[in-house]
């Protein structure tokens, strides 16, 4: 039986990511970038596409587990008939090569465990060629190798493709496994302690953790979304993806399974507002200047997500070999909606931007020049039909919130010429803009009828984004128009008393995708905050409360909800939910807005 998605829990080292089943099988992991192919790919086919396991010999999944706290270090325990142990999993982060590095301890009793290793590169396809070296067992296969050893030295062979080991441990006894990954090409790659790189590793996480400010109700549920959030930041460039993970349904058996292992741009102004409000000014400023770089060149090539570097070339293509998950097919690798238009990443973007300036983020000289030509793009392009925020692979239209994000785009240029006269630009001419966008979206984007904005012009469609409304100043909270709008999404768009989906998809050809997907998580965080800038607080904690306890054992959410077959759906961790939580308690209980 094939685990669920909310069975896996996260390590990582801040540039590459693994998951970790409740069984002891790492079935996940891209080496060595979040984004290289993945060496175990057993989570989007089976066992022959590469897993490691570790666990009791003949055992099912542990009897518990958790994050050591405040940190990415997962301790996993079996409970059997011979004793107990506990296998400690984490990825230092790097200096040299990526280490993953896993240490069994003696609990109780004398405990046999079994370690099975079967690594295949390239996403499950290359079977590598094996040998023994200094004291490793090393994989082999084009330009990747990756050295396996043991602290002590254990019984090791290899047998139908895989190395196997087994060993005993009593209480107090440990034996740590390290295993690297580095150019074939190159000799050796240095060793790494792998007890002291517990030590580390822990000390670090929750040095980190530290520094958060929040201090209000679900304070746990808080640290974990930001460490996750951390763990999905590539350290190197500051870039943070959407999730470690590619092809996870988002409807079990059907073909809307993305890659989101690369960096979207609607995630900008939440993500800088989140670590900003919790205290995370590095992580902020990093952010930020991934965010100049990447958009760096014509206004006109803005892309709507790039690659860990801010790489432009997503090329989407299939991986035959792999049945997916949950024989949910096609398995993806790239993403061709970084092909769309998307009207509203110019408004994230430049409200990015905006806020990081209030903050008090040091300022970059090119900084206002690009926000001013971003503008001067989008002086006459906003008319445009664009895709939309949710990448539907259908037709273009005039979505709403694209057209809301154009005026909060011109919104805060205006704002910024009015509070520093250091600044130039056209004041007069972006204000026109302002009101002509704010006109149009009004009459051409509400049904008057209904007494609420709708997806796209002249539809009866309605989409989750529209909750943002008041949220991005666009309208006051206690505007009637507000009001009516988030009442009639919630008729609309609510499943199971709280779950949103992001759009109506029954009936409809909006997205050119055959079939439907789960409640779409960050959009139910942001009905919470709708409810409380409108007044409706104990409604909002109630949804908060409802929405928290669908994280798995360990903290951790999906993209997506199946309120049906109640389980989580979609790329997994989600960076979008993770944020939605933080944002979420911030705006309940953290003194809502940075800056």
């Amino acid at each position: 039986m094939h685990p669920r998605i909310e069975d896996y829990a996260l390590i990582g080292d801040e540039q590459t990511a693994a998951l970790v089943g409740r069984g002891g099988s790492i079935d996940w992991l891209c080496l060595p970038r979040f984004d290289s192919a993945a060496c175990f790919a057993a989570l989007l086919g089976d066992e022959e596409n590469g897993h490691w396991h570790i666990a009791p010999t003949g055992a099912g999944p542990c009897t518990r587990r958790a994050y050591r706290p405040d940190t990415l270090v997962l301790d996993s325990e079996w409970e059997t008939d011979e004793g107990a142990v506990r296998v400690t999993d984490f990825m230092p982060q790097r200096e040299h090569a990526p280490d993953l590095v896993r240490i069994i301890e003696g609990l109780s009793g004398r405990v046999t465990v079994h370690s099975t290793l079967r690594l295949r590169f390239d996403y499950g396809s290359v079977v590598p060629w094996m040998r023994r070296a200094d004291g490793h067992r090393v994989a082999v296969a084009g330009p990747d190798s990756v050295w396996l050893r043991s602290h002590p030295e254990v019984r090791t062979w290899g047998k139908d493709f895989c190395t196997h080991s087994e060993f005993t441990v009593e209480p107090g006894e440990q034996v740590a496994f390290v295993l690297t990954w580095h150019p074939s090409h190159e000799s050796r790659p240095p060793l790494v302690d792998p007890y002291e790189a517990l030590r580390s590793s822990v000390d670090d996480w929750q040095a980190w953790a530290a520094r958060c400010r929040y201090d209000g109700p679900h304070r746990d549920a808080v640290v974990r979304s930001l460490i996750t959030l951390k763990a999905l930041t590539y350290a190197p460039t500051g870039g943070i993806v959407a999730a470690p993970t590619t092809s996870l349904p988002e409807e079990l058996g059907g073909l809307r399974n993305w890659d989101y292992r690369y960096c979207w741009l609607r995630d900008s102004t939440l993500t800088l507002d989140a670590l900003l409000s919790a205290g995370y000014h590095e992580e902020a400023e990093a952010w930020r200047d991934w965010l100049l770089r990447a958009v760096a060149g014509d206004p006109a090539d803005l892309q709507i997500m790039y690659g860990l570097s801010g790489e432009r070339r997503l090329p989407e293509f299939e991986l035959p070999w792999l049945p997916g998950f949950a024989r949910s097919y096609p398995v993806r690798i790239g993403n061709e909606a970084v092909k769309q238009l998307q009207l509203d990443v110019y408004g994230e973007v430049i409200d990015s931007l905006s806020l990081a300036r209030r903050s008090g983020l040091p300022s970059k000289p090119h900084m206002w020049r690009l926000q001013v030509a971003l503008m001067e793009f989008l002086r006459t392009a906003w008319r445009q039909p664009d895709e939309g925020i949710w990448e539907v692979r259908g037709p273009r239209r005039h979505f709403v919130y694209s057209k809301v994000m154009a005026w909060v785009a011109a919104d805060r240029a205006v704002r910024a010429l009015e509070s520093d006269s250091t600044l130039t630009g056209d004041l007069d001419g972006w204000r026109t803009m302002r009101e002509e966008v704010h006109q149009e979206v009004c009459e051409r984007g509400f049904d008057a009828e209904r007494n609420t904005f709708t997806q796209f012009y002249g539809s009866r469609e309605l989409d989750a984004s529209l909750l943002l409304i008041p949220r991005v100043d666009f309208l006051p909270a206690d505007d009637p128009r507000v009001v009516g709008t988030i009442d009639a999404v919630r008729a609309d768009l609510e499943r199971d008393r709280f779950l949103l989906r992001r759009y109506s998809d029954e009936g409809t050809d909006i997205d050119g995708l055959p079939g439907g997907e789960g409640a779409f998580l960050v959009c139910s965080f942001w009905l919470a905050d709708a409810l409380h800038l409108t007044g409706r607080t104990q409604e909002a904690l109630a949804l908060f409360e409802r929405l928290i306890g669908l994280a798995n054992d360990v903290g951790l959410l999906s993209e997506e909800y199946d309120p049906v077959a109640r389980r989580q759906l979609g790329n997994f961790p989600q960076a979008f939910s993770h944020l939605g939580l933080v944002g979420t308690a911030l705006n309940l209980f953290g003194g809502g807005k940075t800056g």
